[in-house]
């Protein structure tokens, strides 16, 4: 194929669009439930919504697990995919639902023997901890569920099985609203459980998640199949050695990240009421943009690993250029519609003048960094992570966020003593501090790495 800056192959364009979509609509569905939550928790007693958002702490950093040991699957089953070699993705599959396996029940006994610690470390207000406790005893045995039904969902994207996820989502959905409405009031002649209700609700939609995932890859499944053969349960030590040199760079920048995000939530909840509210309503719709970015980091690492595995490395290097392309216009198309819809997003809240303003200032702080972070997000962690560089996205994590987003962010706020605005750029300004970096190493090309072992 003729050597052009964007990709001329029709197929990558019929691959990565319904990917991109899907997984969109995915990922807005799956933020759509915690919303509806949050909204029917905060409307039953601000202690219960306290007491789910504390647990939803702990929840948060085994969410981020699970994407982590999936991506590290994602980055090097989508090379074999690209070489139509089933078998070792079968291999190492089965090898990270052990992982899964084995860190779901020690979570379980984690929560089981510590509660109170574990809860302990967010709050010391007795009511609040005696929800989160009630709330945890139930939601605990989701942990092995979830983690096992993300590892089945990235083995089925790395072959571009998506839609099986986003169907899982809308059933999520549909039935967690449902008996979260039922339990946590008492209708319909049930008796109301409030925060218990909530667990309760959540509990039973992640056993039909999983209950969908499993039948679909044993009964439905026609790319992957799992359980065809005995490869799921063989541990080939090469490709345990592979995973483990890809997915340990990935895991440790995922954890670091996403320890530093709760940090970074409670810089600003120390600076004054209306900071915090101001802050939960313009991050609310940053967020809402934020799923088609994390969509297109998600696509890009499939359709990286699929390219890298064909071996075909002008058409890599096409692709590539067409997505990051792709990414800087996507980031300027959601940061205008953050901005032009702030007046009627912010008419639907009931905030005091002042809080109101800063909100106001705060979208269009993110209504900007939104076009930095739609490039920077998936060309690091999709474009040249999928192409098998896991260890940049590490360093460049590591040294923007720890050493200098989170020192300037504290100091701005505590030393300095600068307006709330000044503060939230600086806690954005790692979207500056990675984006040079990420855009010098993907001019190098030198990201590019086979990750496959020949037959």
């Amino acid at each position: 194929m003729k050597k052009t800056f964007f990709s001329h192959d029709k197929n990558f364009y019929v691959a990565l669009f319904p990917l991109l979509i899907i997984i969109s609509l995915q990922n807005l569905i799956s933020y759509s439930v915690n919303m509806a939550d949050n909204i029917m928790l905060g409307a039953y007693s601000q202690n219960a919504l306290s007491g789910a958002a504390l647990v939803n702490q702990v929840f948060f950093l085994i969410q981020q697990a699970a994407v982590v040991i999936g991506d590290g699957l994602v980055v090097i089953a989508s090379q074999y995919w690209g070489q139509k070699r089933m078998e070792p993705i079968r291999q190492i599959t089965g090898m990270v639902l052990k992982i899964a396996f084995c860190l779901g029940i020690f979570l379980i006994l984690l929560c089981s023997l510590f509660p109170g610690a574990i809860l302990g470390f967010f709050t010391s207000d007795t009511a609040i901890l005696s929800e989160a406790g009630s709330y945890l005893q139930i939601i605990k045995y989701t942990f092995l569920l979830y983690l096992v039904t993300q590892v089945l969902l990235s083995a089925l994207r790395s072959v571009e099985t998506v839609r099986i996820a986003f169907v899982i989502s809308c059933v999520s959905l549909v039935v967690n609203v449902s008996i979260n409405y039922t339990l946590i009031y008492g209708r319909f002649g049930f008796p109301e459980l409030g925060i218990r209700g909530a667990a309760i609700g959540t509990m039973i939609s992640r056993c039909l998640e999983f209950l969908i995932v499993f039948i679909y890859v044993i009964k439905i499944d026609k790319k992957l199949k799992l359980f065809s053969d005995k490869a799921v349960f063989h541990i080939d030590k090469l490709l345990r050695s592979d995973y483990v040199k890809v997915a340990v760079p990935v895991f440790i920048s995922g954890m670091l990240w996403a320890i530093s995000v709760p940090m970074q939530t409670a810089i600003l909840g120390h600076l004054s009421s209306d900071a915090i509210a101001a802050n939960s309503v313009a991050s609310t719709f940053y967020q809402y943009m934020k799923v088609v970015v994390l969509a297109m980091s998600s696509a890009s690492s499939v359709m990286m690993g699929k390219a890298v595995g064909k071996g075909d490395l002008d058409e890599v290097k096409a692709a590539a250029r067409t997505l990051s392309v792709l990414d800087v216009c996507i980031g300027m198309i959601l940061g205008a519609v953050l901005y032009f819809t702030k007046d009627f997003l912010l008419a639907q809240y009931t905030l005091s003048p002042t809080a109101t303003q800063l909100a106001e200032q705060l979208i269009i702080i993110m209504a900007i960094v939104m076009v930095g972070m739609a490039y920077q997000m998936p060309v690091g962690s999709g474009i040249i992570r999928g192409a098998g560089d896991t260890k940049f996205s590490l360093y460049v994590n590591m040294i923007s966020t720890w050493g200098i987003v989170l020192p300037l962010s504290l100091s701005a706020a505590f030393w300095w003593k600068w307006p709330i605005p000044a503060v939230v750029i600086c806690l954005q300004s790692d979207q500056i501090f990675k984006g040079l970096p990420i855009f010098l190493r993907f001019r190098s090309y030198k990201w590019i790495h086979k990750l496959t072992r020949d037959k």
